[in-house]
């Protein structure tokens, strides 16, 4: 999790600086992603995403297009890009869909406050990319009630009725 006496919000926005955004707190977890898909996406070795609530990520200036993109799930994502410079500044997932932002953490002005709380997909992840010993990590996916702290599990646990709705809307799996 980021520094505890790092203030927020933070601010970050697209390279022609045409969106402008505010993450209003801390996010509930970060993501460093080395699977394929997140290289072949990013053009980069990994992904790195602050997983928010939505409405805790305020537009600022300029609005996004959303993008329907495929994900290795097969359920796709909404990749949120500037309109003008195609840069992309969040995401949002099939399975919390408009509920839950993934903030691409080098969008921010200030990315550094954002450092992973765990990288997922090691197995795939590029042989020259060597972690620190001692950072979390794993091959694939992890245990969410092991690795968030308690305040982003009570944060999720306010979300999932919010979820569970949206996901029986769209005819998928309340899971």
């Amino acid at each position: 999790m980021p520094h505890p006496t790092l203030a927020f919000p933070l601010e970050g926005g697209c390279a022609c600086r045409h969106v402008r955004y505010r993450m209003e707190t801390a996010p509930l977890f970060v993501h460093c992603c080395h699977c394929r898909w997140c290289q072949r996406e990013s053009g980069a070795s990994f992904a790195l995403n602050a997983m928010i609530e939505a409405d805790r990520v305020t537009p600022m200036v300029g609005a996004v297009e959303l993008i329907d993109t495929p994900s290795e799930s097969g359920f796709g994502q909404k990749v949120a890009r500037c309109p003008h410079c195609q840069v992309a500044v969040w995401s949002h997932y099939a399975g919390a869909g408009p509920l839950v932002a993934f903030v691409r953490v080098g969008t921010l002005d200030a990315p550094d406050h954002l450092p992973p709380d765990v990288h997922i997909f090691t197995a795939s992840k590029q042989p020259w990319v060597v972690l620190p010993p001692g950072t979390p990590a794993v091959a694939e996916y992890y245990d969410r009630e092991a690795l968030w702290p308690a305040a982003s599990l009570a944060r999720r646990q306010t979300l999932l009725p919010r979820i569970a709705a949206y996901r029986t809307a769209m005819g998928l799996d309340p899971a």
